[in-house]
């Protein structure tokens, strides 16, 4: 009987292996569909799968996990530096860290409630009226293939002057001094910009006026498609 005890443990160990393989294809799966459609079509794909966005949330915990820092951090610290009078809206809110992590008053809007706190919604059109808050957060949650449909979104929701924060991975930006002159077509001026880190930008922008109508050619972000290990 002893020798049967490593062999099951192999046995176990491979079946372990296998399942973290499949779990790492389907997230990849996931992961390209989110990058290659549009935000309607993510929020068909999760209403039709819910099960699928909480394995796709937990391949991208995997990944952030692995960076010296996390982005929603850095957003966390700024909002602590500003009132806590400040509404913020967050669009593509995951498990809403940044809502429990402040105490401003924050709408927090995903595909798929992973909280009881968010509302479940396409990111190009949120359950808010017009100018109704301060702060817009997009915190690596820039996906498909309709980002002037989204920030423009944004847009609506702000307030004049209001900002609007964008943390995304650095190497999805082709052209960065475009995608910014883009957003001034969108309504934006550019704040502040923090291109130091290898991993992730993060970008602050204040609402000026409504989006000019138009395309906008420079709002470009490649998609961020991860590699089979």
């Amino acid at each position: 009987e002893a020798p049967s005890e490593p062999r099951s443990g192999r046995s176990a160990a491979l079946r372990a292996r296998m399942e973290e393989r499949l779990l790492g294809a389907r997230f990849r799966y996931l992961n390209q569909q989110l990058y290659t459609g549009s935000s309607q079509d993510a929020a068909r794909l999760f209403r039709a799968d819910p099960a699928a966005f909480h394995l796709y949330h937990r391949g991208f915990e995997r990944q952030v996990r692995r960076w010296p820092e996390r982005p929603v951090q850095r957003i966390v610290r700024y909002l602590r530096r500003r009132p806590a009078s400040l509404v913020v809206a967050d669009f593509g809110c995951g498990d809403c860290t940044l809502a429990a992590s402040v105490k401003n008053k924050v709408h927090c809007f995903d595909l798929v409630p992973l909280s009881p706190r968010v509302t479940v919604c396409d990111m190009a059109k949120v359950p808010l009226v017009a100018e109704s808050v301060d702060v817009a957060v997009f915190c690596l949650a820039l996906m498909g293939t309709n980002l002037q449909e989204i920030l423009g979104e944004a847009n609506r929701v702000l307030k004049l002057g209001g900002t609007l924060m964008v943390a995304e991975v650095a190497s999805r930006f082709e052209d960065t001094h475009a995608f910014l002159k883009a957003m001034t077509q969108l309504g934006f001026r550019t704040v502040s910009k923090d291109l130091s880190s290898s991993y992730f930008y993060v970008l602050e922008f204040a609402k000026t006026g409504p989006a000019r109508p138009g395309p906008a050619p420079g709002l470009r972000l490649r998609p961020c498609l991860y590699k089979r290990r």
